[in-house]
């Protein structure tokens, strides 16, 4: 079947992390219609274009691409489509595809992104762990020092923290969460989309212990639920109310910081007219 030629430009395209089923139907569509693939590895791409009975050229673009590849790929979107594909999942998120993004954009070429697999949200969904407010941050370091500061700095914040990590680096980042974050809850996501899927959730000591016992194998998400928030005391309280009081009315103002405390908004509510002097 022929495929009309597609614009010229950048096409961001999400591949399959593990199942290859898990292609979109546009994704495929796109390169099939598309001039060219840049990609972290060509061998990896090559498998997933042969599994779709495409055949098209594979420009490789991976950490180690000089600016003269990139320039060479910018200049070949004046007159080509040309597909963004990272090894699995969504490129630009933990690779180096921003970069191209960015001057493509700079350079006024068309951009065009294809939502699809991720593995960071996939672990996120299957962990069981609070996912209103999350913060990606990438591999954890491997060095202990500076394992330690990320992890710091992700417990500072209320959200769950997910990362990515390595099987043989596993069972030491679980037992530095276990010393520095002994009340978190933990989860672990492995092969994911894959025969062997595994997502265990507990405290990071078990967890530790499970995976010393039966290592790991495959590419993982790793996930640290927030911490209990800090209870808020009364002359937080009082402080809160009257910030709200200078543009709310008092029913108004308590209803604010009983969403944002958890506080009892009929205590609140009292609380404010004595603040207003009603």
């Amino acid at each position: 079947m022929a495929h009309e030629p597609l614009r010229p430009g950048l096409y961001i395209v999400a591949t399959p992390i593990g199942n290859l089923g898990d292609i979109t139907l546009r994704a495929a569509e796109t390169l099939a219609r598309c001039d060219a693939v840049a990609c972290e590895d060509t061998r990896v791409t090559g498998k997933l274009m042969k599994h779709l009975g495409l055949s098209k050229p594979l420009w490789r673009y991976d950490d180690h691409a000089s600016e003269a590849d990139r320039a060479r790929i910018l200049a070949a979107m004046q007159e080509k489509a040309v597909a963004l594909a990272s090894d699995a999942g969504t490129p630009l998120v933990s690779d180096p595809g921003y970069r191209l993004v960015r001057d493509a954009r700079t350079a006024g070429l068309a951009i065009t992104a294809l939502p699809g697999a991720c593995a960071a949200i996939a672990g996120l969904t299957l962990s069981g762990l609070p996912n209103d407010r999350f913060l990606f941050a990438g591999f954890l370091p491997n060095k202990d020092k500076a394992r330690r500061e990320a992890l710091n700095d992700a417990a500072q914040m209320s959200a769950t923290a997910i990362f990515y990590e390595t099987a043989p680096r596993l069972v030491k980042s679980l037992e530095t969460i276990a010393e520095m974050l002994p009340d978190r809850e933990v989860s672990v996501a492995r092969e994911l989309t894959k025969l062997h899927e595994e997502c265990r959730t507990g405290r990071a000591e078990d967890l530790a212990a499970h995976y010393s016992a039966c290592p790991a194998k495959g590419e993982i998400v790793l996930m640290i639920g927030p911490g209990a928030a800090a209870p808020v005391g009364d002359q937080d309280i009082d402080a809160l109310l009257a910030d709200a009081l200078r543009s709310a009315k008092p029913s108004q103002a308590a209803a604010q910081v009983a969403k944002a405390t958890g506080r009892d908004r009929r205590a609140l509510y009292a609380r404010a007219l004595e603040l207003r002097g009603v």
